[in-house]
């Protein structure tokens, strides 16, 4: 099996949420640690950064050309890379345990975003729904909000806490954006990585990075594992399908948690890792409002 290349040399504390944006070719990705929105274009190499006053754990591309993103304080929204923050929904949790992590929309152009509550002693990170400007929690019995994902025919949704190693399933009404029958898709033994963000493929498999788990893996729509990535750092974060056919895998890495050993054996931990695979990736959704 070919082996994961680092295209990009990031040395990002905590790379999360790589997108493709399949118009501009170009992977957006967040350092969540570093407050940063970050544009990879990987036909030129050029990249270039926007510095935040907060973490900010998710976004999606809206459709028309701008971004929404998920911060500590609240959903707001901008219409380019560069342009000034509106506030959509400002946060009524208390934003000194809790945060907004991972997220994604669904095919009818919806944002989902999961929190995760940092002192872990309750199940408090909640799964919340923005569109016409209102907000509805769908979830909430969760440490870590993550591993956000949609079948191909938008019927099944998944929703991983990455703490206790377990990705669920819902059935999701995609006319409504109302999800039911939650229940387990896949648990992982302890001690070999936990579900961290996903991505899904056009034949309905949802591929896992596995944090501390040093690895990606394709998972049937049954729960069976069908493949496994090897990932040159030892905490991947998320994959995401990109490139001009949607065949290249993309992984991003934390760099902050890994140790002076471990970063001797992995020295470009915290970059975004490519591997071009058998299988195809779904165009990501935007943002309607």
């Amino acid at each position: 099996m070919p082996e994961m290349q680092c295209v990009l040399d990031a040395k990002a504390k905590l790379a999360e949420c790589p997108r493709w944006d399949e118009q501009s070719q170009t992977l957006y990705f967040v350092d969540i640690d570093s407050f940063t929105l970050n544009a990879f274009h990987p036909e030129t190499n050029k990249t270039k950064s926007r510095q935040f006053d907060e973490e900010i754990g998710c976004f999606s591309l809206t459709n028309d050309g701008g971004f929404i993103a998920a911060f500590r304080s609240g959903i707001y929204t901008f219409d380019s890379f560069d342009g000034p923050l509106s506030t959509y929904w400002k946060a009524d949790y208390d934003q000194s345990t809790t945060r907004f992590n991972d997220g994604r929309c669904d095919a009818k152009g919806r944002f989902l975003a999961g929190t995760m509550y940092a002192p872990k002693d309750a199940f408090l990170g909640a799964l919340h729904q923005f569109s016409n400007g209102s907000n509805t929690v769908l979830d909430q019995a969760a440490w870590t909000s993550n591993g956000l994902a949609f079948s191909p025919n938008n019927t099944t949704m998944y929703y991983s806490d990455t703490p206790n190693h377990v990705v669920y399933k819902f059935d999701y009404d995609v006319e409504t954006g109302t999800p039911s029958n939650k229940q387990a898709f896949i648990e992982f033994p302890r001690g070999k990585g936990r579900p961290d963000g996903a991505a899904m493929d056009t034949e309905g498999n949802y591929w896992s990075a596995l944090y501390q788990g040093q690895r990606v893996v394709k998972i049937s729509p049954e729960g069976q594992i069908l493949a496994e990535y090897p990932v040159p750092a030892t905490f991947p974060t998320m994959c995401a399908f990109g490139g001009p056919d949607m065949k290249t895998l993309y992984v991003t890495t934390c760099r902050a948690a890994q140790s002076d050993e471990e970063l001797e054996q992995f020295p470009n931990a915290g970059g975004i890792f490519a591997l071009n695979v058998d299988a195809t990736g779904l165009v990501e959704p935007r943002f309607a409002g």
